[in-house]
């Protein structure tokens, strides 16, 4: 049940003895699995309470309660370069379950907007998802948190198509294009990490430039890496992506992995198609309507583009057919042009001969010296001039990514799997 930011407070008093609340702060959000209330206590000093809504919310906050005891240490001995909550109490709630009191962590929400190219805040996101994901499975096996193979996180997938595709409103074309690449074998050789499984602005902080902490927790699991970076697909700004994904390569240390910006936008597509299923199944008409708009939309914006995992040719220049050295490492086009230079050269001496035997040459209506005129000995052209530039593989499959996720911008609608509603804000 929705409680008021009043009774979450006094919740709060009995969750850690002597706490003496004056305010409530934002954040002040609720969404269908969690409500969180900022507060203020009488020396100053800021909390947050986040109570869940229902049953399986609740099961979920008592793994992240498990998960943060085993991340709190990776923090305190330097394998994590950012702050995760603390829990400091614990409140009983009449209907089952409990809410969790910690102090507010500094930094403010990320704002997307400010992620620019080259070193700087994408560099420092890029190392903290890398650090996260570079983290021992077991830190979150151990939580009793989920934990999937490549396969297994594969045939995940694949059952939410195809529980979309039974709903009738997903394009045919996104459905062939979906399948597609969950049947590429190519795509699935990934070592799974853990990942954070709901990251989003409101619960990346950032403080001086830098990723100060992560909250909403709930979702951690072992799987995909490219889980983590197809949010940023989505919405962060096309000319910091580089950034991001170059500072997060170099962190990992198991080496490039060729198909992660792949699986990132499979996953942020297939984020449409499970905004589709919240609304159906908490039949929720308005969301179904703007999960089918969007679906559409997308639809129309890959109509042309390669499919997912499948590259543009990198075009490159039979250098043979036109460039062959000779004994002196001339290639013929080079030795045509000289050659004709040498002709014109001739020519233009000859002309000069004649005009000081005979007096002026011909001239043109200005009074000026015409050209002789050259029959056969101009320069031939180059065979096929410069010939068309090369395609950058990774520059054409940026703008691909760009004109899908251009549909991704969800704003306050996003759905509860890709959006948690804290907003905690400096002590």
């Amino acid at each position: 049940m929705v409680r008021s930011a009043l009774a979450l407070a006094a919740l709060a008093t009995t969750a850690v003895p002597g706490l003496d609340v004056v305010a409530t702060r934002p954040p002040q959000t609720a969404n269908s699995d969690y409500q969180t209330t900022g507060l203020l206590d009488a020396g100053g000093r800021h909390w947050v309470i986040r109570a869940p809504l229902h049953p399986a919310a609740g099961a979920a906050l008592e793994g992240e309660v498990a998960l943060l005891a085993n991340l709190v240490k990776e923090v305190e001995e330097g394998r994590l370069p950012f702050d995760v909550p603390r829990p400091v109490g614990f409140a009983a709630l009449p209907e089952g379950g409990r809410a969790m009191v910690f102090r507010a962590l500094v930094g403010r929400p990320l704002v997307l907007d400010r992620l620019t190219p080259g070193p700087g805040l994408s560099a420092e996101l890029g190392r903290a998802i890398a650090a996260f994901h570079e983290l021992d499975p077991a830190v979150v096996a151990d939580a009793g948190l989920p934990v999937y193979d490549a396969d297994a996180y594969r045939r995940r997938c694949l059952a939410e198509v195809d529980e979309a595709a039974r709903t009738g409103r997903v394009p045919s074309s996104l459905l062939n294009r979906w399948e597609h690449a969950l049947e590429d074998v190519a795509l699935w050789r990934f070592r799974p990490t853990p990942v954070h499984g709901d990251l989003a602005p409101e619960h990346v902080l950032v403080t001086d430039g830098r990723v100060s902490a992560l909250l909403s927790l709930s979702e951690v699991h072992v799987g995909d890496p490219a889980e983590d970076l197809a949010w940023l697909l989505a919405a962060a700004p096309e000319d910091s992506l580089d950034a991001i994904e170059e500072a997060y390569s170099l962190a990992r240390t198991e080496g490039a992995d060729a198909t992660l910006m792949d699986r990132a936008l499979l996953v942020s597509e297939l984020a449409l198609a499970r905004w589709l299923l919240h609304g159906v199944r908490h039949e929720e008409q308005p969301v179904v309507e703007d999960a089918t708009a969007m679906l559409r939309a997308l639809a129309e914006d890959v109509a042309d583009a390669p499919g997912i995992g499948a590259h543009e040719p990198v075009v490159v220049r039979d250098h043979d057919a036109d460039w062959a050295p000779d004994e002196v490492g001339a290639g013929p086009q080079e030795s045509a042009e000289t050659a004709a230079a040498e002709t014109e050269a001739a020519e233009d001496e000859a002309a000069e001969e004649q005009g000081a035997t005979h007096g002026r040459g011909p001239t043109d209506a200005g009074g000026g010296t015409e050209r002789p005129e050259n029959d056969g000995g101009a320069a031939p052209p180059r065979s096929g001039g410069p010939g068309p530039a090369p395609v950058d593989a990774a520059s054409a499959g940026r703008r691909d990514r760009a004109a899908v996720t251009e549909e991704f911008h969800l704003g306050t609608e996003l759905p509860d799997f890709l959006r948690e509603d804290d907003q905690p804000h400096d002590r």
